[in-house]
């Protein structure tokens, strides 16, 4: 069994919604969910939409890495996911961060998940489910990461009611 994080992201439709039927889709897809806090987090790279809600997921799985990112693509296309603009609006998007402690660059996954370590939105959940995972290729934990981001980055986001 492989342990996967996930980052969950959504800002269009049913937000809540969305998430609930994420994380029933993920349970089917592995074990032993822990999952973060929800936070409302304002946009990242392209800023003229509007917020969204994150959190992350640590799973056991049984899936290889790119099986288990065609069952995430798969979930996405389920909630009307469309990729017409990078960093744009979203119903859900679905990242796998890490997969162990695996070190992986192909055309179509990288891991751990490109710059993850510079965004609030992704290290704040990851702080929820466990903060002394270590970046495999930083070597970092995930506390020590989150850290480091500046108080301009913190204000990017807040916890969701």
């Amino acid at each position: 069994m492989a342990v996967a994080f996930i980052g969950i992201g959504t800002n269009l439709g049913n937000k809540k919604q969305s998430l609930r039927y994420t994380l029933a889709r993920l349970s089917s897809l592995g074990r032993n969910l822990s999952c973060s806090h929800v936070y409302r987090t304002k946009p990242y790279g392209e800023l003229n939409q509007p917020n969204f809600l994150n959190m992350a997921v640590r799973m056991t799985t049984e899936l290889p890495p790119h099986e288990l990112l065609t069952q995430l693509l798969r979930i996405e296309e389920e909630l009307g996911r469309k990729r017409t603009v990078k960093w744009g609006p979203r119903t859900i998007d679905l990242d796998l961060l890490f997969y162990d402690d695996l070190v992986l660059s192909t055309e179509t996954l990288v891991l751990p998940h490109p710059d993850l370590h510079n965004r609030v939105f992704v290290l704040q959940p990851l702080m929820d489910i466990d903060p002394d995972f270590v970046h495999p290729l930083l070597h970092k934990t995930i506390r020590e990461l989150w850290e480091s981001l500046t108080q301009e980055d913190y204000q990017r986001q807040e916890k969701a009611p």
